[in-house]
């Protein structure tokens, strides 16, 4: 088994999206390989200006209750989504965006950032990643 995580982002609630970039970059800084497989709602904050746009998955209060966990954040000095994410690809990671949600969607390529997109692929994709590596997540 290679020192590779592979994370399959699922959910495009906020918190659950930076569980996922702050256990990638810290995969990343130990000197794993790290792939982050998005698919169905994840992907959809694959999208242009879409990163930051999520829900809370609890608590969502109309908003208010992201607006107080942004505030939260930020006194405690954490990084918004946008900064992780150049974070992960300056260390290396690979982003993969689900061809099959993209179909289901209607989400075009166009539509997604193409400068954090490495690949479109499936299932088949997500399992050569998984298959070979120490750590898969499902988030």
């Amino acid at each position: 088994m290679a020192d590779r995580a592979t994370i399959v982002v699922q959910s495009g609630d906020m918190d659950k999206l930076y569980s996922a970039f702050i256990i990638a970059n810290g995969a990343l800084a130990m000197g794993m390989e790290v792939s982050m497989f998005f698919t169905f709602w994840g992907l959809t904050r694959l999208k242009k200006d879409g990163l930051e746009k999520g829900p809370l998955s609890k608590m969502h209060f109309l908003g208010l209750g992201k607006w107080m966990v942004r505030r939260r954040m930020k006194g405690a000095n954490v990084a918004s989504l946008e900064k992780m994410m150049a974070d992960y690809k300056d260390l290396g990671g690979k982003i993969i965006a689900c061809d099959m949600t993209m179909d289901i969607m209607g989400i075009k390529p166009e539509d997604l950032r193409q400068d954090w997109i490495d690949e479109c692929g499936g299932v088949g994709t997500y399992i050569q990643q998984a298959r070979d590596s120490a750590i898969t997540l499902f988030i």
